[in-house]
């Protein structure tokens, strides 16, 4: 459907993003009601409905549009693996740190929508998918004997120290985070690369 203006700067649809994406991350998703999110857009439900049917759609459509931001910047990783890597570790660590930080909003909306045949939890595991898809790639390439168990593995350690960051003393997350993942690829490699 063609973005409308609506009189706003932003495409209508645009503009509900951006208000269902700061309302969700801040509040929680059940917390946040369409009407909340059609005045804060300063849109209609008439038009709210004509691009989300339902509050799922909005919510699969929040999630989607910040898994491919992340998809955007892992095309600038470097090329070695191990540097791609620790960077993710290390911007990992950065968002832990930063002001407002509530976890991850995939662990966040996967807790919201327990029912695993629902369309949320669909966003969130085209999301989680793709991304230990991107780690197992890259622990291949780093020379892990089963890249897939790493990316298992690694991803639970960044599972954690995103919940860490949240509950607990976020500074800490980038380096314990850069070391435990240090420790699960040495397991992985060959003992040539120890």
């Amino acid at each position: 459907m063609a973005a409308q203006n609506d009189g706003g700067a932003r495409p209508v649809r645009e503009r509900i993003l951006d208000a269902a994406t700061d309302a969700f991350y801040r509040d929680g998703i059940r917390a946040v009601s369409a009407d909340k999110i059609i005045a804060s857009a300063g849109t209609t439900k008439v038009t709210f409905y004509r691009y989300f049917p339902t509050k799922d759609d909005l919510v699969a459509a929040y999630l989607d549009r910040q898994s491919e931001l992340i998809r955007t910047a892992a095309g600038n990783l470097p090329a070695d693996p191990c540097e791609a890597l620790r960077t993710l570790a290390q911007v990992m660590g950065s968002e832990a740190c930063r002001p407002g930080f509530r976890g991850c909003p995939f662990i966040n909306a996967a807790a919201e929508y327990p029912a695993s045949d629902h369309p949320v939890r669909a966003a969130v595991a085209r999301h989680r998918d793709w991304f230990r898809g991107l780690v197992a790639e890259l622990a291949g390439r780093l020379g892990a004997a089963d890249p897939e168990l790493a990316a298992d593995q690694l991803i639970m350690l960044r599972d954690g120290a995103m919940v860490h960051g949240y509950v607990a003393d976020p500074r800490a997350v980038g380096a314990a985070l850069l070391q435990a993942g240090a420790a699960v690829l040495q397991q992985h490699l060959p003992s040539a690369l120890h």
